[in-house]
């Protein structure tokens, strides 16, 4: 069972340590979502582990039982915005680890244009720069819903913001200007 305020890991560890192929795709995923370790992609992994389990078991149930726990999963996933709202429960066998790394709120960052890069979305959130519905978050791991993903900006008194600001009033231009001699 274990001691409270040691919980047990939320991941599964890969089964081969050695394996080319899968240490490419981890590498390919952890430069472009700037995640800082392997740790990160096992979470989500097991995460699609869960939901794909859960879905083969709703599955397997009869009709009259599987109706209540099929709409709570789906309904579920809907809100985090993994899947769309019209999807069947076959379509939750077909996720993949890059569907939860899009809902986390570094990626999220990144996208919106808060960041430049990826590793600077985790970094301004790690920092306590970005606010989600106006509450300060600083886990880049943290899955942002459907319906809160419009209210990810920076923090009031962040310098950031300012600076963000500061970079988009200023005129872009992009032609160089002849200099007088």
């Amino acid at each position: 069972m274990g001691h409270p305020k040691k919980p047990r890991k939320q991941y599964d560890t890969p089964s081969h340590p050695w394996n080319a192929d899968r240490i490419k795709e981890e590498n390919y995923l952890s430069a472009k979502y700037g995640l800082k370790n392997k740790k990160e992609i096992w979470k989500a992994d097991s995460k699609v582990k869960r939901y794909r389990r859960d879905a083969r078991i709703i599955l397997g149930m009869d009709v009259d039982e599987r109706q209540e726990q099929e709409e709570e999963l789906l309904n579920h996933l809907v809100r985090l915005g993994i899947i769309s709202p019209n999807a069947k429960l076959e379509e939750v066998l077909d996720l993949n680890v890059e569907d939860i790394l899009r809902r986390r709120l570094q990626t999220l960052v990144y996208k919106k244009g808060l960041s430049n890069t990826a590793k600077e979305a985790r970094l301004f959130i790690v920092h306590g720069h970005i606010t989600l519905n106006g509450k300060k978050i600083n886990a880049p791991g943290h899955l942002v819903q459907k319906a809160d993903e419009d209210n990810i900006d920076f923090y009031p008194g962040s310098p950031v913001a300012k600076r963000f600001e500061a970079q988009d009033d200023a005129p872009a231009t992009n032609e160089e200007e002849p200099v007088e001699e």
